[in-house]
């Protein structure tokens, strides 16, 4: 097994590095990844449906889909995330535990109780620090998870906060949990570089034949295309998810505000906007085609609502999302 400790910070980076060990090495990897601050949804999900826009937008949080199944997590510079990427025997390869095992091994070691969740998640009593997920690729697999070691944990809380009801998709939902962070619960106190050094050891000691590996140029020069082909496109990001329709009410300034998108590919294919009861035919025709993103909409209604300022079109817009 060859270990990494990737270098880069940008989650986009990181998702397409697994991607690059998954389909064209061979060998199997252990990775160590910190991003800075993001939110990263499953493969399956609808992005908007998932996440606090305005908040994520505001705090200048990125966005990504990882190639793994399961429900949203948040990553910031105090979450480090762990990855196996193996080859194994077709039909035996999804097994959460024998990957979360070592994980819990280490944490015990370190006079944490963790222990393993009914959703193959990693508790500490009976909160959440950590997230699971896998992608079996031929005779390979990919698997991942979070830990939160000293989290902004308001900050995941809001860039998840979402109300209810607005969207109807047939997506993947995710089950949101209490969590908590593992800095809580050591014996001594660390800081989080010295957290993902001693996983770094316990992984190296207790897995056979284990190699610190640095990246090849021609390794970076991959994953940084694959990035910049996949993982960053518009395509990816927000095309993934599936058709939905959107739908939501609100009153702003004296003006009662009614709004119903339908969206395929992250596109806008019909739109009805009624402002105090009053179906704006125009705004509803620009809308048609467009990207359901917060800058776009923002940018069409400023044309068509040009006396208003831009902090008030933002509040506004934060109503179609």
């Amino acid at each position: 097994m060859l270990y990494v400790m990737s270098n880069s910070y940008n989650p986009l980076y990181n998702l397409a590095a697994e991607e690059y060990f998954l389909k064209n090495k061979t060998e199997d990897y252990f990775m160590l990844w910190r991003s800075e601050p993001a939110v990263i949804i499953g493969k399956h999900q609808n992005l908007p449906a998932e996440i606090n826009y305005p908040f994520i937008r505001k705090n200048n949080m990125k966005v990504a889909r990882r190639l793994t199944g399961g429900g949203t997590v948040v990553h910031d510079m105090q979450n480090l995330n762990f990855s196996f990427i193996v080859t194994g025997v077709q039909g035996k390869l999804i097994d959460f535990k024998k990957y979360i095992a070592p994980i819990i091994g280490f944490l015990q070691s370190i006079g944490v109780a963790a222990t393993i969740g009914v959703k193959n998640d990693i508790r500490i009593g009976e909160s959440k620090i950590s997230g699971n997920a896998e992608h079996v690729f031929k005779n390979r697999v990919l698997h991942h998870g979070t830990l939160l070691f000293n989290s902004n944990l308001k900050n995941i809380d809001m860039a998840l906060s979402v109300v209810p009801g607005k969207y109807q998709d047939k997506a993947v939902q995710s089950n949101r949990a209490v969590v908590t962070n593992i800095s809580q619960y050591l014996a001594k106190p660390m800081e989080i570089e010295e957290f993902a050094y001693g996983l770094s050891k316990f992984i190296l000691k207790n897995e056979p034949a284990v190699n610190a590996i640095h990246l090849s140029n021609t390794d970076e020069e991959s994953i940084q295309r694959l990035m910049e082909e996949k993982y960053i496109t518009d395509e990816w990001i927000w095309g993934y998810s599936p058709r939905y329709t959107f739908k939501n009410v609100f009153d702003y300034e004296g003006q009662h505000w009614q709004v119903m998108l339908e969206v395929e590919k992250g596109n806008i294919i019909t739109a009805e906007l009624k402002i105090n009861g009053i179906n704006n035919q125009q705004i509803s025709d620009c809308f048609r085609g467009l990207p359901h993103r917060f800058d776009v909409l923002l940018k069409e209604l400023g044309k068509h609502l040009n006396m208003i300022s831009l902090l008030t079109l933002e509040q506004v817009v934060s109503g179609f999302f």
